[in-house]
């Protein structure tokens, strides 16, 4: 399950359970069934985009509100039941842990990288940075003139106002997480 659909799961049942509905109250007011209701607060469900309209509709909350990380409880991120945001076939996997919130300033992510391969990031604009801390393999790290070599278990911040470049010279995966970061 990716962390849209967790997200509409655990909201979809608070928002619920705040209202003191049923899930076949939930289905008369919005006209999904009770057993797709059902099936996405199970988080086996993939609602499309007029399910979730629906759903916005009926109980008269924001999308947002449905799709939010949801902030009344501790929110465990499982590696494995994420797929990659951006996933070049070559050797560039990036997983999405935390992702943009309105009331945040950064977004986290795992990058992965396969021996030999370059990636090169372009500019985020003006007052953004990142924050790179290594758990796997070794990181080489060029941003404008300057070379780095970020070892397991070292980190690094740089303004990402211009083009960097990921590399993994080693001949093992290089993984790292990464704190995306603007002002």
């Amino acid at each position: 399950m990716d962390y849209i659909n967790r997200n509409v799961s655990i909201n979809l049942k608070t928002i619920r359970k705040r209202k003191k509905m049923s899930l076949t109250m939930v289905a008369e007011q919005t006209g999904v069934s009770k057993s797709m209701l059902g099936q996405i607060e199970r988080g086996e469900s993939n609602p499309t985009v007029a399910i979730l309209g629906k759903i916005v509709s009926g109980l008269r909350v924001s999308f947002n509100d449905l799709v939010s990380i949801p902030k009344e409880e501790i929110y465990i991120v499982k590696k494995e039941s994420l797929t990659p945001t951006k996933e070049l076939v070559d050797g560039y996997s990036v997983y999405t842990y935390f992702p943009y919130e309105e009331d945040t300033s950064f977004e986290i992510y795992v990058v992965e990288i396969k021996p030999g391969y370059r990636y090169i990031s372009g500019s985020h604009g003006e007052n953004t940075s990142e924050y790179v801390n290594v758990f796997k393999g070794v990181l080489t790290l060029e941003v404008e003139d300057k070379t780095m070599t970020i070892n397991n278990g070292d980190a690094v911040r740089f303004n990402t106002d211009k083009d960097h470049i990921y590399i993994n010279n080693g001949d093992d995966l290089l993984a790292f997480n990464m704190i995306f970061h603007w002002k």
